[in-house]
């Protein structure tokens, strides 16, 4: 684990049985309270923007706003929330997905992605993947090209990454922290 790994870490708080019994919630409101720990994510993210090519950053509601829209910012290039079913004005792209549960549906505004943007997706946690799936799938039926995906952590065991593998279509997938 590197240096900045290990920081963003020790920064993440377990809370047992939330939000139901049986559950430890990774809650990372401690590491975006602690300046060293936001910025140092917050670096590593726009590095991997840049590095990929992206010209926009997608970010997934509701954490992947707090950690999309800085990286945004630092590189340089748009910044797009991909909201819950309902939440958005105007025209939008929408896209159902199965949850452990039941199932949910997101939403881009349609005309925020042209062909020209390559879209670096990101979000505080890949779980089952089901919803960073379903954002890849919208960014291509808005004609634009997925730049990769980058996550604060990754829940392992729920196999995620697993699930996007086809939906990346050889666009990488980058966990800073793998539980």
């Amino acid at each position: 684990m590197t240096g900045v790994s290990e920081l963003l870490l020790s920064r993440i708080r377990d809370v047992a049985d939330y939000p139901e019994p049986g559950v430890v919630f990774k809650d990372i409101t401690p590491l975006l309270a602690d300046p060293e720990a936001f910025t140092a994510l917050t670096d590593t993210l726009t590095e991997l923007t840049l590095r990929y090519g992206a010209t926009k950053v997608v970010g997934l509601e509701a954490r992947g706003f707090i950690l999309g829209a800085p990286v945004a910012v630092r590189a340089g290039v748009g910044f797009i929330p991909v909201r819950k079913a309902g939440k958005l004005p105007g025209a939008t792209l929408s896209q159902s997905y199965d949850l452990e549960y039941g199932s949910a549906e997101i939403e881009v505004h349609a005309e925020d992605l042209t062909p020209e943007d390559r879209v670096m997706v990101i979000d505080d946690v890949l779980a089952t993947g089901g919803t960073a799936e379903a954002s890849l799938s919208l960014i291509r039926r808005a004609g634009a090209s997925v730049a990769g995906v980058a996550v604060l952590m990754e829940l392992g065991f729920l196999n995620g990454r697993t699930r996007l593998e086809a939906a990346l279509d050889g666009a990488p997938l980058q966990s800073l922290i793998t539980i």
